[in-house]
């Protein structure tokens, strides 16, 4: 503001007081995790891909070449097989995987049950260095013939019934992890949510690795 007094003019200037903004660091931004310790994190992706709903399940049944799709996924084999339910032919793996990122690599057990066709659940065993709990599921489902994927041609399908076992798959992943370490957990979290995105896609790559563009 301008004030003219007497012979001289006086030069008034009205500044604002910045506002001050409070500072955050790394370990208040911590204090989430460290006041609740169980605290986990889960993500959901479901896409229809172009392939028979074994095609889908075959590739994820197939521990020992995580180490191609999975995301961060360094190495992995199977330890033990077990049939569980015989008349639903169940089966029952233990495996050992091996992860890597941000320089921290780490082994752990988990123990996989396999429903033909339907679901694959890999549960990490307790006691893991780097995660609390890490619980990985994968279910895949027909879709209808009304919802078939963008790049599936089902013209035919939908007037021939035979060939209805042709139709694309939904497949859907969910992902439910909590660090050990909320150190961790923090400096994970711009990127480890995007697993599950990653996922998909890298086991869509897979898919046409393996059995080429799908139904057409």
């Amino acid at each position: 503001m301008l004030r003219f007094a007497g012979r001289g003019v006086a030069l008034r200037t009205l500044i604002a007081r910045p506002t001050k903004v409070p500072s955050r660091s790394i370990f208040s931004s911590l204090g989430s995790y460290f006041s609740d310790p169980n605290r986990s994190q889960s993500y959901h992706e479901r896409k229809i891909l172009p392939y028979r709903q074994h095609q889908l399940y075959d590739i994820v049944a197939d521990v020992d070449a995580y180490d191609r799709f999975i995301p961060y996924c360094v190495a992995s084999r199977v330890l033990k097989r077990a049939s569980g339910d015989t008349a639903d032919k169940i089966l029952k793996l233990q495996a050992e995987l091996k992860v890597g990122f941000m320089g921290i690599e780490e082994k752990y057990i988990s123990d996989v049950e396999c429903r033909p066709h339907e679901m694959v659940q890999a549960v990490a065993s307790p006691g893991i260095p780097l995660f609390k709990s890490l619980v990985t599921t994968w279910r895949f489902q027909p879709t209808s013939a009304s919802s078939p994927h963008p790049t599936a041609d089902l013209t035919s399908t939908l007037h021939n019934p035979a060939t209805l076992e042709n139709r694309p798959t939904l497949v859907t992943i969910d992902l439910q992890y909590a660090f050990a370490n909320p150190l961790h957990a923090h400096l994970s979290a711009a990127f480890f949510g995007q697993v599950s995105k990653m996922m998909i896609q890298a086991f869509e790559e897979r898919c046409i690795e393996v059995y080429g563009p799908g139904i057409r």
